[in-house]
């Protein structure tokens, strides 16, 4: 789940980081009353997940209360266009109104997972203000790291190393990068983040040390535990198809093929893109049914595949166990009945009650079906059909 930057400000505040002060309004009246509010120089965000605001022209820096206005009516009334939103762009309907500062320097601090030490590690680099991937690439030793112990946490001789890899000297402006620090990592490790950044960390002309903008995800599975992130959650960010599969205790990723898979089980799924692959074709989507998938469910998959413009074919992949062959025979011949196919649905079945499902597939005489005798037989038939 990720945050817009709004929000990662307010967890941000409540860890004790310096932050600029802002509001989050949803109209042109509600942008000059912050204005109002805030000072003489604001600057003005879309809340998007999305990058490229800056040259979309949707992040303005405002000086006046015509300028602010101009700024939020022009954002909240057209769609925000960048290499990340695609032609079709995005909908912008919240803009933060946040102080303007004078920036002398820009910093990154971030963490994520170290998944081959299997611990957080978290990053400083004195070259903020870019993508750090970019810094990575270009110049790595730019980027200074310390492994936390996922129970201490972040431990003050690393503190110590991080504040000096800054290069920060002044009393104050180490007591505000120091709680900076300590913010993201409290901040981390307490909701379970995949990722937790402060990019930039800025040091202004008057000298002091502020968090300007951040970015926030966090480990769904671990959401039930935070009832509290769950409330901020915005489902605009999200694929459509991806929330009605989660409403069905479905798990469907989109990708950018023409083979829409239903498979049951997260390991087989893998097994059946890599098998496709391996024959030409490329998929269209990750899709598991789950163990304990009920016809409804299974219906809702097809549905879900099929509204997919990019299929072209389906390879239904089913290893029969607590999910019996016979129920996914049922949901073909339920969906085939209430949507109909009108692409070659390719169906490979093994497991409980195999040959039960396929009499009942037989006995349906679906337009459009092709059975398979295994796996790699499935894989052809659907890569040469489409």
């Amino acid at each position: 789940m990720r945050l817009h930057e709004y929000q990662a400000r307010e967890l941000l505040t409540q860890a004790g980081v310096p932050v600029p002060a802002s509001e989050v309004i949803s109209t042109v009246d509600e942008a000059v009353a912050a204005y109002k509010k805030i000072g003489e120089r604001v600057v003005v965000k879309a809340q998007v997940f999305a990058g490229g605001r800056g040259k979309a022209g949707f992040v303005k820096l405002c000086a006046s209360e015509s300028e602010v206005k101009d700024a939020a009516q022009f954002m909240l009334s057209n769609k925000m266009v960048s290499k990340q939103t695609g032609p079709d762009g995005i909908e912008v309907k919240k803009l933060l109104i946040a102080a303007a500062v004078d920036i002398e320097s820009e910093y990154y601090v971030g963490m994520v997972i170290d998944r081959a030490k299997n611990t957080p590690v978290m990053m400083v680099s004195r070259e903020g203000g870019v993508e750090i991937e970019e810094v990575a690439a270009r110049n790595p030793d730019a980027i200074i790291k310390e492994w936390l112990h996922p129970h201490l946490g972040l431990q003050p001789f690393q503190l110590g190393k991080l504040i000096g890899a800054l290069g920060f000297t002044e009393k104050a402006q180490i007591k505000s990068t120091r709680l900076a620090l300590l913010g993201i990592a409290d901040i981390f490790l307490k909701y379970d983040a995949s990722l937790a950044e402060i990019n930039p960390l800025v040091r202004t002309t008057a000298g002091e040390v502020l968090a300007i903008d951040a970015k926030m995800t966090f480990d769904d599975n671990a959401l039930f535990r935070h009832k509290d992130l769950l409330g901020m959650h915005d489902p605009a960010g999200e694929d459509p198809n991806e929330l009605r599969a989660k409403e069905h205790d479905l798990s469907y990723i989109a990708l950018d093929g023409n083979i829409g898979c239903l498979v049951n089980g997260a390991g087989l799924a893998m097994s059946t893109m890599d098998i496709i692959k391996l024959h030409g074709g490329e998929p269209a989507n990750f899709l598991d049914v789950g163990g304990s998938v009920t016809t409804e469910g299974a219906v809702e998959a097809f549905k879900i595949i099929l509204s997919d413009s990019k299929v072209k074919g389906i390879l239904v992949n089913i290893f029969g166990g607590i999910a019996k062959c016979d129920v996914i025979a049922a949901a073909l011949i339920q969906a085939a009945t209430q949507i109909g196919f009108k692409v070659p649905v390719v169906v490979r079945l093994e497991g409980t009650n195999v040959e039960k499902a396929r009499e009942m597939l037989e006995a349906a005489k679906i337009d459009q079906l092709i059975p398979a005798s295994d796996l790699t037989d499935a894989a052809k038939k659907v890569c040469a059909a489409v």
